[in-house]
């Protein structure tokens, strides 16, 4: 688990607060976005946000930062770093 902390160029936190604001660093890309799911990629796999209202309020790929507000109702990653392929296609059918 060491070795993979040293060789992960942005690491991955996240801050959920009241299930309402959702503030994530180490994000590489933003997959896709809607009122009801977002889909973002870190180095070690896809991040799936569920919900309503959702709303990116700050998006920045240069630092990895990403702050998501509404109700979030389910975080799912997929180990899957392919966009588009494994659970997260099979979820946005």
């Amino acid at each position: 688990m060491a070795d993979l902390k040293n060789t992960l160029k942005k690491p991955h936190t996240l801050t959920l607060e009241n299930r309402r604001v959702l503030s994530l660093e180490g994000i590489v890309d933003v997959g896709s976005f809607d009122t009801e799911s977002v889909v973002l990629y870190t180095e070690l796999g896809a991040l799936c946000l569920r919900g309503q209202q959702l709303h990116i309020s700050k998006l920045s790929l240069e630092t990895g930062q990403v702050v998501i507000d509404g109700e979030i109702s389910a975080m799912i990653y997929s180990d899957s770093t392919g966009k588009g392929q494994g659970l997260i296609k099979r979820l946005f059918k």
